[in-house]
């Protein structure tokens, strides 16, 4: 690793004023809050609704951790963290939900094809991208006790986007322990705090189980504390490959310090940050066609439909399903429907047919309802914004039109009549309100429709302008001098959750 420049002066001057939010960004973000209070709201009446059905009160208690661990604090996390998580280079990645994660305590000078082969050699296992099939895979060997050497680790994120690649190595075929590093490619002409370029940037910590996070009560690995003995396990790996590798460190590139990452976990580092040299390192086939998948896998994500939307389209889908239903059942014995709304009372024929003529026809309107709020959902699904705004503004017209009446005396809500209806509102507008689903409907029109990633955005603070340091002499134990500007490829573009 080698210093691009000493640190330029920058004059000082007043703090730019801050930009206005767009009235598409304040309602997002309304949404946003009230899907969590929602959510709440749902978690109290489970909770509440669950102390009257005797022995099912465990499976009730089950679905209420569901509900609180994977989506009450999940988005209060998220609501909170938007206002006091800073969002630029503090030496930590971040969670899913917002919360500081793992420490950043590895960097590296390297093409993408340089560190897979340095990797391989070194004795580590390219993780899976996170899916449907890799997670079931997962919580079966987890269960089981069985080998998974690619399992996948759970996104952490910096420079505003999901690891590009992860490494680990199982310890005795036990997935619930094991080595692991994420990497993600700096962005281009980024520097480190005090002018240092690098290619890449890592947080390798170790998994010592399996439990729940302290923070979201989700299930999830522990880490061992001592993040430093990773760091240097990973380094000594790399060094004992004999690749080529070189490495320095930048002594006290933060303060030493003890803290907890995104799961709750105790953490402590020592402040060091080494940076490994791969540039030296040969690039057999494998690893060229290994890296070149990886950046059209990356294309392809950037473009792939978001969960949260593809859920919400879903529930949507059994909203429209569940009035269908309904509408089946009322029709084949549409005599006994009318006269469960005339509640007992006597009238004549003619009232009888008038009172059916006029159920029909709310039948038909609402029949119409189902099928323009199936056209919604298939817009929603296939990305569309105003689509995905207009579901949730109906989602939340029904929600707050259900706890007025609950609030004002009016019947309980419970599953003998109406949760299950009001849950599906509150999960579509909570999908929907995601910070993934909103940009993905709100990315450029000119990028639907082709494959194409978008350059991710640049974190400044605590950088310097790529080019803006004047060439120097690196300070006694410095790397040095001669290094490129880090980041030769743009950044791949992903979203948050």
């Amino acid at each position: 690793m080698a210093r691009t420049g000493e640190p330029m002066e920058v004059p000082k001057s007043r703090s730019a004023p801050g930009r206005r939010a767009s009235a598409s960004t304040v309602i997002d973000y309304a949404f946003f809050v009230f899907g969590g209070v929602a959510a709440v709201w749902l978690a109290v009446l489970l909770l509440t609704d669950s102390f009257e059905w005797g022995w099912f009160l465990i499976l009730f208690f089950v679905v209420f951790w569901v509900v609180l661990a994977y989506l009450v604090l999940p988005r209060l996390h998220r609501i909170l963290t938007e206002i006091y998580v800073p969002d630029y280079f503090i030496g930590r990645a971040r969670t899913s939900d917002g919360l500081l994660g793992d420490p950043i305590n590895l960097a590296l000078l390297g093409s993408e094809a340089q560190l897979d082969d340095a990797m391989r050699e070194a004795g580590w296992t390219r993780a899976d991208d996170v899916t449907l099939r890799s997670s079931r895979r997962i919580i079966t060997s987890t269960l089981l006790r069985r080998s998974y050497d690619e399992a996948p680790v759970s996104p952490l994120f910096l420079f505003g986007r999901q690891q590009d690649v992860a490494y680990q190595q199982e310890v005795k075929g036990n997935p619930a322990k094991r080595h692991h590093v994420r990497f993600w490619r700096c962005p281009e002409g980024w520097l480190l705090p005090g002018g240092y370029g690098v290619d890449w940037l890592a947080a390798g910590t170790f998994d010592r189980s399996v439990g729940f996070s302290l923070f979201t009560l989700q299930i999830t690995h522990k880490i061992d504390a001592n993040t430093d003995i990773e760091r240097d396990h990973i380094v000594s790996t790399l060094l004992a490959a004999d690749v080529g590798a070189e490495v320095s460190v930048i002594r006290d590139f933060s303060t030493g310090y003890h803290s907890r990452n995104g799961g709750g976990d105790t953490i402590e580092t020592d402040g060091d940050l080494p940076i490994v040299d791969l540039r030296a390192v040969p690039v057999d086939a494998q690893a060229a066609t290994v890296a070149a998948d990886a950046d059209a896998r990356r294309e392809a994500l950037a473009e792939r439909r978001p969960v949260p939307t593809a859920l919400g389209a879903l529930l949507m889908a059994l909203r429209v399903l569940a009035g269908v239903g309904y509408i089946a059942l009322n029709l084949l014995d549409w005599q006994r429907f009318v006269m469960s709304e005339l509640a007992g009372e006597v009238v004549t024929a003619s009232e009888r047919d008038a009172v059916s003529l006029v159920l029909g026809i709310a039948m038909g309107a609402f029949g119409a309802g189902l099928v323009l709020y199936f056209l919604l959902a298939l817009l929603v699904f296939f990305g569309s914004n105003w689509a995905r705004i207009a579901a949730m503004s109906y989602s939340s017209l029904i929600i707050i039109v259900s706890a007025i009446d609950y609030f004002n005396g009016g019947p309980q809500i419970s599953l003998r009549n109406n949760l299950l209806g009001l849950a599906l509102d509150i999960l579509v507008v909570l999908a929907l309100s995601s910070k993934r689903s909103r940009l993905w409907a709100r990315r450029p029109r000119a990028r639907r429709g082709r494959r194409h990633p978008a350059a991710a955005p640049l974190a400044t603070a605590g950088s310097t302008p790529a080019g803006s340091a004047p060439a120097g002499s690196a300070p006694a134990g410095s790397p040095p001098a001669g290094s490129p500007p880090a980041g030769s490829a743009p950044a791949d573009s992903t979203t948050l959750t």
